[in-house]
């Protein structure tokens, strides 16, 4: 089995980072690159949508495997006060495959965050339940999503699950809060409304410095920390 691994949300302010690993059978393959399956953020949100519709119709019919694994605002702030987002990346990652049916015949193919590829593999695998498996492989790349349709398939799922969980916050909060990357006028409008005097949404990437520029020039007092209780000098600006 051929099995790619990628995430989906790794610089946003709001939402989660989400991981997702898929695998079809190796004589499959070419039937990703037949249906046009490419990095995500090459295709239109429509393209998006038909491609994992077509992915999980193929895992009810010839046995294509996928797992999501979700980490919380929550988590990545803890992950940044800890270690960093590239160890998150990797705990993620063995995460999504570990939860996968297969433990033999895969060669995997991760898309690579660290600078070192060959260190995240490291990293992953040694988190691997089980690894080595019989007759399999793993193998990390920069630009995987770009060169692999396997992995742009992972990315595909990645952005998809990430995009539900960010229309599930508009829904909830009944606040326009656009892609949840720093750079879009929705999401910078949304933080007045999600970072208050007295909280900040869970939703909110608390440890981010987009986070801790907007408290400085609209909030009063210390910014609040993931895990930690304020202050009596933060309470009295209550």
């Amino acid at each position: 089995m051929l099995v790619g691994i990628d995430e989906a949300g790794r610089g946003p302010v709001l939402g989660p980072l989400v991981i997702a690993a898929c695998g079809i059978p190796e004589e499959e393959y070419e039937l990703l690159i037949q249906a046009g399956v490419k990095d995500s953020k090459d295709l239109s949100p429509k393209r998006r949508e038909e491609l994992e519709a077509w992915f999980f119709e193929q895992t009810e019919h010839k046995g294509w495997v996928a797992s999501i694994v979700s980490c919380t605002p929550e988590r990545i702030d803890l992950a940044m006060l800890d270690d960093g987002l590239n160890w998150l990346e990797v705990r993620g990652f063995s995460e999504a495959i570990n939860e996968l049916p297969c433990r033999e015949d895969a060669h995997i193919l991760a898309d690579a965050c660290d600078v070192n590829p060959q260190r995240f593999t490291d990293r992953i695998s040694e988190r691997i339940e089980g690894w080595p498996w019989s007759n399999s492989t793993m193998t990390s790349e920069h630009k995987a999503d770009l060169n692999h349709p396997i992995v742009g398939m992972a990315s595909i799922l990645a952005k998809q699950e990430r995009d539900r969980q960010i229309e599930r916050l508009r829904l909830e909060t009944g606040i326009e809060v656009g892609s949840g990357y720093p750079g879009d006028p929705k999401t910078k409008a949304a933080l007045q409304h999600l970072i208050n005097q007295t909280g900040i949404h869970d939703e909110v990437r608390w440890g981010w410095a987009t986070v801790r520029r907007f408290w400085q020039a609209n909030r009063k007092g210390d910014l609040p920390v993931r895990g930690q209780q304020r202050t009596k000098q933060q309470r009295l600006f209550k």
